[in-house]
């Protein structure tokens, strides 16, 4: 069980006691927290919240709102949405926030509070620590009887958020309408099932869905990887399906399953679509450290220049304007377009893609082979309590001094045609460790590699 309070947000498992797990104490304090650092910007603030549709989030979404209400704060509840949905929302509503209840990809006993700036976009570290500052010190100052804040709900942001991908010029809609495909889609039941099933319907395919009840009760990991999706991909197989496609509970993740059922590779999402982005509009394109090089590649390829963020999408998005990206995002699957908003978003990712697909006379499988081919590993160690990571990054900062190191996020140890990256993880108790290489082989080497490092320095 855990409760984590860090600059981005406050993420925790359901139940137990207050001070370690998500329980309604802590859910109350951290909504405050945010509440009175709204109310030091705009005496009459407005939030917008929305939801996934894991089994907590109603209990969780109460709360919130309560709390909030008790404070002088107007909300626009969205009930369940995507976190997309919820971050073009604030803007459009002249908010000032929102915030997102979603624990993403983590199972279902989690749930968090992912709050958002005016702008509809994750707060900035700064922000995060007066947050933190304002919960730990518990200064919160509530409204009387005469002063509580206004509640309402609109239900319509999906469809004004699908409009918006429409309306892109980049977003072909009658060419994708023309190739009539049949898709099957995993909604992991969650808000996939009312965001990605009606979209792809509208675009003229033909949709098989799996697990769209809207229970939150996932029916496998909810993380988008392949070991977690052989539903998908036999369905995919069974049903002679064009593609299968999948995201996280909250839609911010996209991952396609091709004809023959295997993964086309979250980290290839990104790589699709700055390949059909780029060859319209030269610019940037930034993907975070322990994203596919291949991104690069197709930078060299249309003559553009690639950069590399912290991990986090707060810093992929720093980067991104400060660069003026026209592209960016994560690998995992987490695809950010300035031309509609600044934030992870797989359904203007499904638009790109498919619009980009559209134009190739192949199958998904023979679409991929058009594309750079490397394997990736992705794992992880359970930080113990009390483990410091510091001391464990100095030792092998000097173990491979000989190789370009980068240290802005924890350590990526770059070589000739392989790198590898370990970090501490801002969402889990947890080190992350992903490697890349020419052959699955030669990317689980150096995982094991450094993990062996690791657990010798520990």
């Amino acid at each position: 069980m855990a409760l984590i309070k860090s600059i981005s947000g406050f993420r925790g498992t359901i139940g137990g006691t207050p001070g370690t797990n998500l329980t309604p104490v802590d859910i109350v304090e951290c909504t405050a927290g945010y509440g009175q650092w709204l109310l030091a910007q705009n005496p009459k603030p407005k939030v917008i919240i929305g939801r996934d549709a894991r089994i907590s989030g109603e209990m969780v979404n109460q709360l919130v709102c309560q709390t909030l209400i008790a404070m002088g704060i107007d909300i626009i509840d969205l009930g369940l949405s995507t976190t997309p949905t919820v971050e073009v929302a604030v803007p459009i509503e002249n908010a000032t926030g929102g915030i997102i209840l979603t624990a993403s990809h983590n199972p279902k006993q989690w749930n968090a509070l992912k709050l958002l700036n005016h702008k509809g976009e994750f707060i900035s570290a700064d922000d995060g620590r007066e947050i933190l500052d304002l919960v730990a010190q518990s200064k919160f100052e509530f409204a009387g009887v005469d002063s509580f804040g206004e509640y309402r709900e609109d239900s319509s942001y999906i469809d004004k958020h699908l409009k918006m991908i429409f309306d892109l010029p980049e977003v072909n809609v009658s060419l994708i309408q023309s190739r009539k495909w049949k898709v099957v889609v995993d909604c992991i039941n969650s808000t996939g099932a009312i965001s990605v099933v009606p979209m792809l319907e509208k675009m003229g395919c033909e949709v098989i869905s799996l697990f769209d009840d809207l229970s939150g009760d996932f029916q496998h990991n909810p993380e988008p990887l392949e070991s977690h999706l052989q539903d998908l991909s036999q369905a995919v197989v069974r049903e002679k399906a064009d593609f299968g496609i999948t995201v996280d509970p909250d839609v911010d993740r996209l991952a396609f399953m091709m004809d023959n059922g295997k993964l086309f590779g979250e980290e290839n999402t990104l790589v699709v679509v700055a390949d059909y982005l780029l060859g319209q509009h030269k610019g940037p394109a930034v993907s975070n450290l322990s994203s596919s090089r291949a991104l690069k590649d197709i930078c060299l390829k249309h003559g553009v220049e690639y950069f590399a963020s912290a991990v986090g999408e707060v810093n992929v998005v720093t980067k991104m304007k400060e660069v003026d990206a026209v592209i960016g995002g994560e690998g995992n699957g987490g695809i950010i377009y300035p031309g509609l908003h600044y934030g992870r978003d797989a359904l203007v990712g499904i638009g790109l893609f498919l619009s980009h697909f559209a134009n190739a006379d192949q199958s998904l499988s023979e679409f991929r082979g058009s594309y750079p081919e490397y394997s990736m590993i992705k794992d992880k160690i359970k930080l113990e309590p009390g483990l410091d990571l510091d001391p464990i990054l100095g030792s092998l900062n000097q173990k491979y001094k000989d190789y370009p190191l980068n240290t802005i996020d924890g350590l990526k140890i770059n070589m000739e045609d392989r790198w590898v990256h370990l970090r501490k993880s801002n969402t889990e108790p947890i080190i992350r460790i992903y490697a890349e290489a020419p052959s699955t082989q030669e990317a689980r080497k150096l995982v094991d590699d450094i993990k062996s490092a690791i657990l010798e320095l520990a």
